[in-house]
């Protein structure tokens, strides 16, 4: 579709949503919850970001590509509003870190949790969405190589370079 502005009817703040997507919203909007929530952590977050992915649809009156999945679309779109998300966040702590302290993994999860998160806002947008596609959404080599049109080797490589900086983020 285009990016025209959405039909609006007389009664003020009325928005014409676009043909199909009270389905789709009902079809995916949990997915695309999880898929926030994952990445963010944090329920009222994941809340936000389901939000902003659908009412960017409707204010730009944008429709997932009909011979791509839709899933995958929104699934990418939920991935990197979250990650914008944390970035205009600073990915302030929900949990109190003391950089001085040797956490033990076993025991602090949420500490480690928070720490990736901080690490994943530092990376590039790309390659945040990449490891998060495939490390939390579960996407195969393959198909994240047919979703951004790449070599399925490149993406190995990508996501191996992208863990060597996240580990040295962590470790520090």
């Amino acid at each position: 579709m285009g990016t025209s502005s959405p039909a609006v009817s007389a009664e003020p703040g009325y928005v014409k949503l676009p043909s199909g997507f009270s389905d789709l919203f009902q079809r995916y909007g949990q997915t695309v919850y999880q898929a926030a929530l994952r990445v963010t952590g944090n329920p009222a977050d994941a809340e936000d970001v389901l939000q902003s992915v659908f009412l960017r649809m409707i204010h730009n009156q944008v429709a997932p590509d009909p011979l791509s999945s839709p899933e995958h679309y929104l699934r990418r779109a939920a991935t990197n509003a979250s990650i914008d998300l944390l970035r205009r966040k600073n990915v302030l702590p929900e949990v109190e870190i003391d950089e001085g302290r040797d956490y033990n993994i076993r025991q602090e999860p949420a500490i480690l949790k928070e720490r990736v998160r901080r690490a994943l806002a530092k990376l590039p947008p790309e390659d945040a969405e990449l490891f998060v596609l495939c490390y939390l959404e579960g996407y195969s080599y393959d198909e994240l190589a047919e979703q951004f049109q790449v070599e399925r080797g490149t993406v190995a490589s990508r996501l191996h370079r992208i863990r060597v900086v996240l580990q040295k983020h962590l470790s520090r």
